[in-house]
């Protein structure tokens, strides 16, 4: 794979009426290879510092899935360990930038959600999903885990859920998710989501920001300690990902997929 692929995609961050909309993409389904993920957490920790943005509405391009999860070329490029606790910390510091941000975030769930995305929306404050947007952990089947999301999705849904979601590999419909707790509400149609999403950021956009900020302390209490548990995650799965199990349940995983 070129290098030109991994690199591939875009974050941008777009601000009016107080909303600052992240837009991420990749022509892989969405996924974020190394890169994407850097670039995501720095948009995020930007916006959650400017003045002019009191919400954040996070979402990703396109009508298919929200996203794919890791990007499986660059799991196979990984060579040492350091190169994957390197790859792993990039879905730590999103994480960890979403919980830091001092402003809400709102994120908008079109499509298929897998892997390192079910973490993404569960690091969310509040998720929106359409009726088709499925989710599922998938890294069991590659030989890994779901080490470094596991944190928030547990945090979010309980670990009794959480630990069915990571051992069975199953997809979930957007009712069980919104059941559990990982969808605050469901739309029907993709109108009715840019509706709803657009609908509940405006009105935080006019909230008090003090207010949400200590709303976001008390959503986030007793997870201090993340940053060295992620990071110890991030070290697990990146000596994982070079075993030879993995690396063939990669190979064929990526063709199926």
């Amino acid at each position: 794979m070129s290098d030109s692929l991994l690199d591939a995609g875009h974050v941008s961050l777009d601000v009016a009426d107080g909303i600052g909309t992240i837009t991420f993409g990749h022509p892989r389904g969405n996924s974020r290879p190394g890169v994407l993920l850097r670039t995501l957490a720095a948009t995020i920790a930007e916006a959650g510092q400017r003045e002019d943005v009191r919400v954040i509405l996070l979402e990703s391009t396109g009508t298919g899935p929200f996203c794919a999860g890791a990007s499986f070329d660059e799991l196979q490029a990984i060579r040492t360990p350091e190169e994957g606790h390197v790859f792993f910390s990039g879905f730590a510091g999103v994480i960890l930038a979403m919980k830091a941000c001092p402003r809400f975030i709102v994120t908008r769930v079109q499509g298929k959600a897998a892997g390192g995305a079910v973490g993404l929306i569960a690091a969310s404050d509040y998720a929106i999903g359409h009726t088709g947007a499925s989710v599922r952990l998938s890294e069991l089947a590659i030989g890994i885990g779901p080490f470094v999301v596991g944190p928030p999705i547990e945090h979010k849904i309980g670990r009794a859920h959480c630990t069915a979601l990571s051992v069975d590999h199953d997809w979930r419909d957007a009712a069980w998710a919104l059941n559990v707790g990982l969808y605050a509400r469901l739309a029907n149609t993709p109108d009715e989501l840019d509706t709803a999403v657009r609908t509940l950021a405006g009105r935080l956009a006019k909230a008090h920001p003090a207010a949400m900020a200590g709303l976001k302390q008390v959503f986030w209490e007793g997870t201090d300690h993340w940053p060295e548990l992620l990071a110890a995650r991030a070290r697990m799965s990146g000596t994982l990902v070079l075993s030879e199990f993995t690396r063939s349940a990669i190979a064929a995983f990526g063709k199926r997929a």
